[in-house]
Order: C-alpha cells, then sequence, then structure tokens
C-alpha cells in the first residue's frame, strides 16, 4: 500500500551530476593552462570552452533544481504515511479498546439482561467498525496491486446505488432517508467489485463529511452521448477550491490533524480516483451554487439499457 518509490531516478541523476562536476572541473583545468601561456591559444577554442563551461553549470543547476523536487516529494510523501499510520493505529486501537472494556465488565460483574444486550450491541458495532477499516485498507492494497478482475457484466447500477446507500446509513446509524437517490433503472456493462468500491466510498465520504444532520442526495441522468453521470452531493462544508485536487491524493486529508473529528485514512477518495479511471469513467468535484456543500460528479460509459434507450 505505501508507494515504493524507484530509487534509479535519483541515483541517475546523482551520477550525472558526478559526471558534470568531473567535466566542468577539467574544463576549468584546461582553461587555466591556456589562460597561463600567454593568450597563445586561438579565439575559437577560447569560445568552445566558455560554451562547454556555461552548458555545463546549466546542467547543475537544473539537477540540483530536480533533486530538490524529489527530496521535497519524499519529505511530503513521508508526512503523509505517517499521518496514516496514526490515523490506523488509532482507528484499530479504539473499537479494540471498547471491547475489552466490555468484555472485562461482563467477565468480572452481574449484569442485567438488558445491559447485557446494550453491550452486545455495542460490541457488534465495534467489530462491524474494524471489519469496515481492514475492508477499506483491503481494497487499497488490491488496487494499488492491479489485482482486481477486470470482467466486465451487466450491473444494475440503480440497485447498486441503494445497496451503498442503506448500507452507509446502518454503518454511520443515521435515519434511511438520510441519503436520497434518484435514479432510474439503468444498466451499465462494467466491473460490478470496482463500482461497489467507488460509489460506496464516495457515499461514505457524504454521509461523514456532511452537514447536522447530514442530508446526501444521490442522482442519476444519461447525457445524450450516451453517458451515465452520478452525482453524490452532501450539505457539508464543501473543498475549498486550491484543495480539490489534493484530496485524490493517496493519504491526504484535510484540515488540522489534532483537531480532527472524523475518523479516517485518507485512502478513500484516492480509491475512488483510482478506480473511476479503471472503469473508464471520470471524477470531478463541484460545488453547490444554493447551499454549502460538494458535489462528486461521476461519468460512466458502458450503458446498456436505459428508460431512454429502451423507449421506442
Amino acid at each position: 500500500m505505501f508507494e515504493r518509490r524507484s530509487l534509479t531516478a535519483p541515483i541517475t541523476l546523482g551520477v550525472v551530476m558526478i559526471v558534470i562536476v568531473v567535466v566542468l572541473a577539467a574544463v576549468w583545468v584546461i582553461a587555466s593552462w591556456l589562460s597561463a601561456q600567454g593568450g597563445q591559444a586561438s579565439k575559437p577554442v577560447f569560445w568552445v570552452i566558455l560554451a562547454t563551461g556555461a552548458i555545463l553549470l546549466a546542467g547543475m543547476l537544473a539537477g540540483s533544481i530536480a533533486y530538490l523536487t524529489l527530496t521535497v516529494k519524499a519529505v511530503n510523501l513521508n508526512r503523509r504515511q505517517s499521518n496514516f499510520i496514526d490515523s490506523v493505529t488509532h482507528e484499530l486501537k479504539s473499537p479494540i479498546a471498547s471491547l475489552k472494556l466490555y468484555l472485562q465488565t461482563l467477565t468480572r460483574r452481574s449484569v442485567g439482561e438488558e445491559q447485557q444486550k446494550d453491550f452486545h450491541r455495542f460490541m457488534l458495532e465495534d467489530v462491524e467498525r474494524l471489519d469496515a477499516l481492514i475492508n477499506h485498507l483491503l481494497d487499497a492494497a488490491r488496487i494499488e496491486r492491479g489485482t482486481e478482475p477486470s470482467e466486465s457484466e451487466r450491473v444494475r447500477l440503480d440497485q447498486l446505488l441503494i445497496q451503498c446507500s442503506s448500507a452507509a446509513c446502518l454503518q454511520y446509524r443515521v435515519p434511511q432517508d438520510t441519503i436520497t437517490v434518484d435514479s432510474p433503472p439503468i444498466t451499465l456493462r462494467s466491473q460490478p467489485v470496482q463500482l461497489e468500491i467507488l460509489f460506496r466510498n464516495l457515499i461514505d465520504n457524504a454521509v461523514k463529511y456532511g452537514g447536522t444532520p447530514s442530508r446526501v442526495a444521490v442522482t442519476v441522468r444519461v447525457t445524450g452521448d450516451q453517458q451515465v453521470v452520478v452525482s453524490i452531493i452532501d450539505n457539508g462544508n464543501g473543498i475549498p477550491a486550491n484543495q480539490k485536487r489534493k484530496v485524490f491524493g493517496r493519504f491526504v486529508r484535510l484540515g488540522n490533524e489534532l483537531e480532527r473529528s472524523q475518523p479516517g485514512t485518507g485512502l478513500g477518495l484516492h480509491l475512488v480516483r483510482n478506480v473511476t479511471k479503471t472503469v473508464g469513467g471520470t471524477v470531478r468535484i463541484l460545488d453547490r451554487t444554493d447551499q454549502p456543500g460538494t458535489e462528486f460528479q461521476v461519468t460512466l460509459g458502458g450503458l446498456v439499457a436505459s428508460p431512454e434507450t429502451s423507449s421506442p
């Protein structure tokens, strides 16, 4: 899951810069020797040496800038990975600590039947939370390895969206009417597992970062060129314009780590972007015009059947 960067680029760049330094030193020695000859060298030789030195200096400058860029990227990636490890550690420890507490209470104390039911319900919630986190990490690992099956099947998009919405409402324990799905019966030829990962992450994200109370609208329409456009709209605070591309990065989470109130790993939208590319679609972020919030718009191909295509 962590990015395995190749060392080829920095090693090659370092070798090239060393060669440039050696050649530049040789040119400097030759120029000094010619100067010591008292101007006996011809002017063409002087200009050739000057041009060579200038080119080598420009190469050194470009190499230094490239090395600096690689270093900054490596530092940023290392910081995001550290944040990811902190988030996952916290997400794993919290339900485990809760499970331990309930089990210790049930073992050491006599509790009533009603309280036992509550404890079992709380423990089941913690187990589901751990299960969701592990599935999330496994999804990310599979996508990174590119080992997901690529066979396309007929998928009822409207049914898939309703399933993802119901699962999100259960996971976050919000009423089922928190998410409204407005979609005609649409059949796509695509990869069902990938589509499920794509829309599960987008709908989960919309509920998690929605307003109070959260309201999410999922709408589907078919364009004139037979593309299917799915919009997932929430009523949260929105995403700043300068962060809209950044949020699709690996381990990226907006806001201050110390002030963060929502759990997460920073992998959800990274999965969304990669899965969308895998199924041949596009995803973009729009602002709501009527009120605060965010709209994720996914465009997919592979339309097989819809009310428009079925009508005579």
